[in-house]
């Protein structure tokens, strides 16, 4: 029996019912194995293991969550083109679905015409959000949740819109840059006929060669960056992550807020280390609280000075960054972002917030405003970049991101 045949073409014309049923029935294709190219007809030479070392696409999440981060990542906002209706997003995401199934599988894209590069997917994870715009364009705003929308003004931003707003989000992360990028070029040939993009961030981090699974990542300035985040795994992370009420179809999804946040490391250079860790209210070597010996050392913030003076600043950033409850804790998955220099000499570096929670309102807002208020470290550091959005649940082998609010 003669197996249907799916392009491109036919999915982006045809209607729903008709690509899924497309997709159903070519969803079984060769996988490349090692040793062997993707037709099966050339020996290679046996590859590392960390470059096919895969991630689950498939289950109740989305990979690139509690996702072990990966060295590299792009983010990328896209914009709907005008008059893109609610079974366009429909033949969009199913599309986009299939795109990142096959690629984070190790298996080519459809029409895929360098199928050699996604052979070797190193961890590789594509992960979808809706903005604000797409529930608009799709017609279900009534199943928007209310904290997808644009963060309300805090004094300290200076946010630019090259950097800022957009429809759909695609987070691309993997422990190597061919496989994130041939990921990129590929889902955005599909993307094209649907969105144009608003605007794309790369970022990077110390990968596995480099230091040990499960340490915390440094950013740019020499901190330590996510010392308090909740563990994958655990229940005070299912809670403060993944969405288990509010808006039905978001269950088991959450919540992205990318902040771009420029640092001025020529003026950090300029502070001595006592007031670079008086500022931060820990310890550049190993992370640990100024009242502390380890990273993991709770702060005491009521230990004062011989002066009277508390050990950790009213304004450090440890003490306005801190919560109590667990369940009202972001996940902090961030990526430094170095763009080179400017005409000047200057580095054009920072950092890629993305904060991960299952409110944005309860949860992120209080942070940001007490961060926003008296945090030491806004002298330094300056947002210059916002972005919202959902993040749906993952989908079944035969389903697609977002069926859960479009279908």
């Amino acid at each position: 029996m003669r197996e249907p045949q799916l392009t491109r073409r036919g999915l982006l014309a045809g209607g729903a019912a008709t690509a899924v049923g497309a997709l159903a029935a070519c969803a079984p294709e060769q996988t490349a194995s090692p040793g062997r190219s993707v037709a099966g007809t050339a020996s290679t030479p046996a590859s590392p293991a960390g470059g096919l070392a895969v991630e689950p696409f498939h289950g109740l999440h989305q990979a690139g969550v509690a996702t072990p981060p990966q060295a590299h990542a792009v983010f990328v906002g896209l914009d709907l083109l005008p008059g893109t209706d609610r079974d366009a997003v429909v033949r969009m995401m199913q599309l986009l679905t299939d795109d990142a199934r096959r690629l984070t599988g190790g298996r080519p894209a459809l029409a895929d015409t360098e199928p050699e590069l996604a052979v070797l997917p190193s961890r590789l994870t594509v992960t979808f959000g809706f903005g604000p715009g797409l529930f608009t364009a799709a017609g279900v705003e009534d199943r928007r949740p209310a904290s997808i929308a644009p963060l309300p003004g805090f004094a300290i931003d200076k946010l630019r819109k090259e950097w800022t707003g957009g429809d759909l989000l695609l987070q691309i992360c993997a422990e190597d840059g061919l496989a994130l990028a041939h990921t990129l070029r590929m889902i955005i040939k599909d993307a094209r006929s649907f969105t144009r993009v608003r605007w794309t961030q790369r970022g990077f981090r110390s990968g596995p060669q480099t230091q040990a699974p499960g340490l915390t990542h440094r950013n740019l300035m020499g901190q330590l960056d996510g010392t308090v985040n909740p563990r994958p795994g655990t229940p005070d992370f299912d809670r403060a992550v993944w969405v288990s009420d509010g808006p039905g179809w978001l269950h088991g999804g959450t919540t992205l807020v990318l902040r771009r946040i420029r640092a001025e490391l020529e003026t950090w250079d300029a502070a001595d280390r006592v007031a670079r860790e008086f500022t931060i209210g820990r310890r550049l070597d190993n992370g640990a609280p100024l009242t502390g010996q380890a990273e993991h050392d709770e702060p005491d913030f009521g230990r004062l000075t011989p002066a009277g003076f508390p050990v950790i600043s009213e304004q450090a950033h440890i003490r306005r960054a801190h919560v109590k409850d667990p369940n009202m804790r972001i996940l902090r998955r961030v990526y430094n972002y170095d763009e080179g220099l400017t005409s000047e000499g200057h580095a054009d570096s920072g950092l890629l917030f993305a904060s991960y929670q299952a409110d944005i309102t309860r949860q992120f807002l209080p942070i940001q405003k007490s961060l926003a208020e008296a945090d030491l470290l806004n002298e330094w550091t300056t947002p210059i970049g916002s972005a919202v959005f959902a993040v749906p649940p993952g989908c079944s082998p035969g389903g697609w991101i977002g069926e859960t609010l479009l279908a």
